[in-house]
């Protein structure tokens, strides 16, 4: 009875192993909340974008089947990834959480509104350039807009990897299962485009180095918030 009513339940006599859990314990939640903050963002970015397209009676930038891929490869390996994250530096070093504090707080919540207002921004130029450029192959521009995303997502993966220091601070490369998870989701992405019979599947097109060169500003601006 003692033990199931008690916050914390020792299992042997040497009390480091409090300092450990307490660690431990606090590594997992803030891995839960970059896991939570990055799909919410990576969501509520999409959702804006295909909302606004119709808003201003554009064409809707993604197929279904575009979300469904931008939401199982590229959000779901680096969001699991995140969850791999070593502790911080000075995560012992910071006082307790208030106990009533949610999982999203008032910084994450700024977040969520930034950035999927940048990424809006992004998406929806890079689509009409491709429109514009592209006025009788709506597949082009599509695509233009579902690898811009994509990519941008992926690279924010990175810099949602720590809560107070900037991806240059933890080192860019230290997470193993990011990268693995990055290069995956990139390979997986990329083969829609240039596999000639899996185009048809996606509704994809070919895209060139003058669509690059104009894509990658817009897939970079996901680097421009390297922290909450």
């Amino acid at each position: 009875m003692t033990k199931e009513t008690a916050d914390m339940v020792l299992t042997d006599d040497n009390y480091a192993s409090i300092v450990s859990a307490v660690e431990e314990g606090r590594i997992i939640y803030s891995n839960i909340r970059k896991f939570v903050y990055f799909l919410l963002v990576c969501n509520v970015g999409e959702i804006l974008i295909v909302f606004f397209s119709m808003l201003f009676g554009m064409p809707v930038p993604f197929r279904p089947i575009m979300l469904l891929w931008l939401n199982l490869v590229t959000d779901g390996a680096p969001a699991l990834a995140l969850g791999l994250e070593k502790g911080e530096p000075d995560i012992m070093k910071r006082p307790p959480r208030p106990t009533k504090e949610p999982v999203i707080n008032r910084e994450m919540a700024a977040g969520l509104i930034a950035v999927p207002i940048v990424d809006t921004i992004a998406m929806l130029t890079v689509f009409s350039i491709g429109l514009s450029r592209y006025p009788d192959s709506l597949g082009t521009a599509q695509s233009m807009a579902f690898v811009t995303l994509c990519m941008s997502e992926l690279l924010r993966a990175y810099t949602a990897r720590s809560e107070h220091y900037s991806i240059f601070s933890i080192g860019v490369f230290s997470n193993r299962w990011m990268n693995y998870a990055v290069l995956c989701s990139m390979f997986l992405v990329l083969i829609t485009i240039y596999i000639p019979f899996l185009r048809p599947f996606f509704g994809t097109s070919f895209l060139g180095l003058t669509d690059w060169v104009e894509m990658i500003p817009f897939m970079l601006m996901a680097l421009s918030l390297l922290s909450w």
